[in-house]
């Protein structure tokens, strides 16, 4: 049976604004990030979601609480659901992260992970969510590890095609079918 998955990242952060890769850094979200939350729960709370789950990362904790920490839906926290650790370059400029980003499919950054580790790392999760979830409609907030992987699922594509896309956010977020 499949599971739907809604997936948006984490709301605006203060690195974002900055221009910052956060990676395995928490993060802190910006006072246009909050607000973003809280539209996003309003968007989001009666549209069928039996769970959220979340990145553990400060910055995506807080999306989910401030969307959804006032409803019944529950709120599961996973470390699986974290960014590429960039290891010694967390909180670098994300334009010198971005511009060598295919160095890094398969060789880990310094002290940190590779794209194919941390697409594998959040797979995990996505292969234990059948196991309380097939047949519901669930939701992720996370990060572009986390989209990449559920791309990865639904299309097959490799992860250097992934990483070498440019990432276009969508406001609304994205749908995916699992199994």
């Amino acid at each position: 049976m499949s599971i739907a998955v809604v997936f948006e990242t984490h709301a605006l952060s203060e690195d974002n604004e900055r221009g910052i890769a956060t990676g395995w850094l928490p993060g802190r979200l910006s006072a246009q990030g909050r607000a973003d939350a809280a539209a996003m729960g309003r968007r989001r709370r009666d549209d069928g979601i039996a769970a959220v789950f979340s990145s553990d990362l400060r910055r995506a904790a807080d999306t989910a609480r401030i969307a959804f920490g006032d409803t019944d839906i529950p709120i599961l926290y996973d470390w699986r659901l974290r960014e590429c650790d960039f290891g010694s370059r967390n909180g670098s400029p994300a334009d010198e992260v971005k511009r060598d980003r295919l160095d890094f499919c398969d060789r880990p950054y310094p002290g940190g992970e590779s794209h194919a580790q941390a697409i594998a790392r959040v797979s995990r999760l996505l292969g234990d969510l059948p196991t309380r979830w097939a047949g519901r409609r669930v939701m992720l907030i996370g990060h572009l590890a986390t989209y990449r992987a559920l791309e990865r699922a639904t299309t097959g594509r490799t992860v250097r095609d992934l990483v070498a896309d440019t990432f276009t956010w969508q406001p609304e977020g994205w749908e995916f079918r699992l199994g």
